[in-house]
């Protein structure tokens, strides 16, 4: 069986060697240090100034069948890894009307034809009253997808725009108002489980909005129950690069929607960490299946969390981690 490619460590430059002084070098002769001027960089690659061996980046197939195979296997992977699905769940698959919901729902639905378990699936959509949403191209998609649908209506397209100043990021409080509604949807449906369209690079994009802007290592977990304590969100594309999502929707034709309140906010750190991420994929095509193996393989003992590791009482013969695997 197929599984999700292993991560690899990219090659890591070499450190440069000492210089015998020379009348050409003023520091190591103990004159004053040259001034150097170094334009900036165009790529992660210029940054660094090094060209690395890279692990191999898996092929995207070009085959309809193929593609949805190995995707298939993907979530499986990750529904039994994280145990997303048991017998009787009533699941209910988020839709925006965004390539990721699609992708959700059809591989669920993928699933479900498969699966040994027997689970139901409605698919909903939250019309959230943002000005020329073409609901009726999902609706029209919803009707045919196969699986029961319900339309909830909630306006919080206004609600956003008046609580708002002007130029504020309007994902934070929009996605919290979501959040609370689909979780009572739920529960008035008789939904035990919310499925969320998220994908391996929302994933590591929210670890690097964590690291650099909240001071917090946290990502989006596969399996969470959520606070209200009835509803539990699974991530059934967990394992699945976004890469992939794109090339299978391309053989779908689906009638993707764009957000018309995240579309006008193209500097939103989120994005910006998309962007990071995907330059450190194009210049090291293994890193990502490595960062997303990193969230699954914590070792306290090298992190400084007084609260995860008691480095006082921890005696010095104690084992797990090796010294040489932390690199200075």
């Amino acid at each position: 069986m197929e599984t999700v490619p292993d991560s690899t460590s990219a090659g890591l430059p070499a450190v440069p060697t000492a210089r015998p002084a020379t009348a050409a070098d003023p520091v190591a002769a103990g004159g004053p240090p040259a001034v150097h001027r170094v334009s900036a960089p165009r790529s992660l690659r210029g940054l660094l100034g090094v060209d690395p061996k890279a692990p191999a980046r898996a092929e995207i197939p070009n085959d309809r069948k193929l593609l949805q195979r190995r995707i298939s296997r993907m979530v499986h992977k990750a529904a039994i890894d994280f145990d997303m699905l048991a017998d009787g769940d009533r699941v209910m698959v988020c839709m925006s009307g965004g390539k990721d919901s699609y992708a959700l729902l059809h591989f669920l639905q993928q699933t479900q034809a498969r699966s040994p378990i027997r689970f139901e699936i409605i698919a909903v959509h939250l019309a959230q009253g943002h000005p020329g949403f073409p609901l009726d191209k999902l609706e029209d998609y919803l009707k045919a997808c196969g699986s029961p649908y319900h339309i909830e209506h909630y306006d919080t397209y206004t609600v956003v725009k008046e609580m708002l100043q002007p130029g504020k990021t309007t994902c934070s409080l929009c996605s919290r108002l979501r959040r609370g509604i689909l979780y009572d949807t739920a529960k008035r449906l008789g939904c035990n489980k919310v499925a969320l369209g998220h994908h391996r690079d929302d994933i590591l994009a929210t670890l690097m909005l964590n690291l650099f802007f909240c001071g917090q290592l946290k990502a989006m977990p596969a399996k969470l129950r959520a606070d209200d304590g009835y509803n539990t969100v699974i991530r059934p594309l967990a394992y699945v690069p976004e890469s992939w999502i794109v090339a299978f929707k391309e053989f779908e034709g689906w009638p993707v929607i764009p957000c018309s309140l995240c579309s006008q906010q193209p500097d939103q750190k989120r994005t910006q960490m998309e962007q990071l991420l995907a330059e450190i994929d194009r210049t090291w095509p293994g890193s990502l299946p490595s960062a997303l193996h990193a969230v699954q393989n914590l070792h306290p003992r090298f992190l400084l969390d007084r609260a995860q590791w008691d480095f006082d009482a921890v005696p010095a013969s104690a084992t797990g981690d090796a010294d040489e695997d932390a690199f200075e």
